[in-house]
């Protein structure tokens, strides 16, 4: 985190599912990923911002609506441990979504580690981050 700018940056993302009997693990594997990136994406970029006076949404199409980039996206690592369901004849879970759970709550917790302040709202934006400011003593001064 960039405490002059506010900015957020994700470096090393790892996330472990109980995600069923895999039958393919390239496909389950991307899946993941993808859902962590779709996390990071939500977590940092994505808002539906609406403007005041219209009502409208200010970004009405993809041109102009921010979200992860290759530039975002930093090492990500999926893995599974192998919990087949119980509930279904050959033990297989859905891992279509499962990656984007826990991604927004992870970075929130990483940057209150950071600051001292708990962000609730997403997008963690940059502006938000330094209006909030931080409950973090200097070096040298005791909290």
């Amino acid at each position: 985190m960039d405490v002059t700018s506010g900015e957020v940056r994700v470096r090393r993302m790892l996330g472990i599912f109980a995600a069923g009997r895999i039958v393919n693990p390239l496909t389950a594997r991307n899946q993941l990923v993808g859902g962590m990136i779709w996390g990071i994406s939500m977590a940092l970029h994505e808002e539906a911002a609406r403007d005041r006076a219209s009502g409208g949404l200010v970004s009405p199409d993809l041109a102009g609506y921010h979200f992860a980039a290759n530039a975002d996206v930093p090492i990500v690592e999926a893995d599974w441990v192998d919990d087949p369901d119980p509930d279904d004849p050959v033990g297989i879970k859905g891992v279509g979504e499962v990656g984007i759970v826990g991604a927004a709550a992870a970075i929130a917790n990483a940057v209150w580690h950071a600051t001292g302040v708990r962000h609730r709202n997403l997008p963690i934006r940059p502006d938000r981050v330094l209006s909030a400011g931080t409950n973090v003593p200097e070096p040298g001064h005791a909290g």
